[in-house]
């Protein structure tokens, strides 16, 4: 696993690569926002900017929050493995009326998500995904047992034509994790 701290002494990010696909019990995931030249307005240029961002919460009761941790993924074609991008120090996020959206700036370098020879790009795909797990608190200990098995908590969002996107900021297709939409 490879650490790489960013000019946010706040965030350290973590990269690593693995063979499995993502799949963990999760919270279900409305919406990816990605900026494919960077999210400039933060610190992104030269960069693929990536987000998770939560939506409908019109329907969330007031004072709602959702303490989630998440672990953004790119495939690798040529590795046939997936980069894993989490951020190493602050594992649990905080979403609330006010922040709706956490991510990475700079998830990954433009040079090399477009080298050829790195296999993120692929005939002019890509795969995006993320992983969420919610953080339950309810104040009190409790005792866990797995009755079940989890449910399928992940999302993959594949890009096509990614060099042809004129705009700075696309959007994925809405998503759910355990009743939420992201």
């Amino acid at each position: 696993m490879e650490k790489q701290a960013r000019k946010d002494p706040a965030i350290e990010v973590l990269r690593s690569m693995r063979d499995l696909h993502p799949a963990h019990y999760l919270f279900k995931i409305e919406r990816l926002s990605l900026y494919p030249k960077g999210n400039k307005g933060r610190n992104g240029d030269g960069h693929i900017s990536l987000y998770l961002v939560i939506r409908d919460t019109c329907h969330l009761p007031p004072g709602w929050e959702i303490n989630a941790q998440f672990r953004f993924f790119i495939y690798n074609h040529i590795e046939d493995k997936y980069l894993t991008i989490e951020d190493a120090k602050a594992g649990t996020r905080r979403f609330h009326r006010m922040r709706t959206e956490w991510g990475f700036a700079q998830l990954l370098s433009l040079d090399t998500f477009n080298h050829p020879l790195e296999g993120y790009l692929f005939d002019d795909s890509c795969m995006f995904g993320v992983e969420v797990f919610v953080i339950k608190y309810a104040g009190r200990g409790q005792i866990f047992s797995m009755i079940r098995e989890p449910k399928n908590n992940s999302f993959t969002w594949k890009v096509n034509n990614f060099s042809l996107l004129k705009d700075d900021h696309v959007y994925s297709e809405v998503f759910e994790v355990e009743g939420q939409q992201w």
